[in-house]
């Protein structure tokens, strides 16, 4: 069974939604996309609403979520219990996210300039294993947070 994304953008993601897509289906992963599907104006608390509703639904190896600039649909998707969402701005952040903070959803911006691909970035955070050890207590202690 192919391992599963979830991915939900804001019109300020739907550009790069694309790209993402494409890459992640490239690399054997079955995407399911809960839009947007145009350019309309829609709300980035309600995309990541309906990203984390699918990704609860159990079966995916993450989440993805894009609004303009990453900041409000990853604040939105970290307001939901469970969900550890990062945005990093390079690979090296990327691949942290994972392995020092077993992030489950990734944010992009639709509107930044990266110094590197967001295919290279993606790439960082797959392939990268959670670290355990000492990480887990930190990660714990992090989870314990959502009062």
């Amino acid at each position: 069974m192919a391992a599963k994304v979830v991915i939900g953008v804001d019109h300020g993601g739907l550009h790069i939604k694309n790209v993402i897509i494409e890459h992640l289906e490239q690399r054997g992963f079955e995407v399911k996309d809960v839009g947007v599907f145009s350019e309309e104006s829609a709300d980035y608390p309600d995309k990541a609403v309906d990203a984390v509703k699918e990704f609860r639904r159990g079966g995916y190896d993450f989440g993805v979520v894009c609004c303009g600039t990453g900041i409000g649909i990853s604040i939105s998707a970290n307001k939901m219990k469970g969900i550890t969402c990062a945005m990093p701005q390079n690979s090296f952040a990327a691949q942290m996210a994972r392995e020092h903070n077993n992030v489950n959803f990734i944010a992009f911006g639709g509107r930044i300039d990266y110094t590197e691909p967001i295919e290279k970035i993606l790439d960082s955070f797959i392939d990268a294993e959670f670290a355990g050890g000492r990480h887990l207590r930190r990660v714990k202690k992090m989870n314990n947070l959502e009062i």
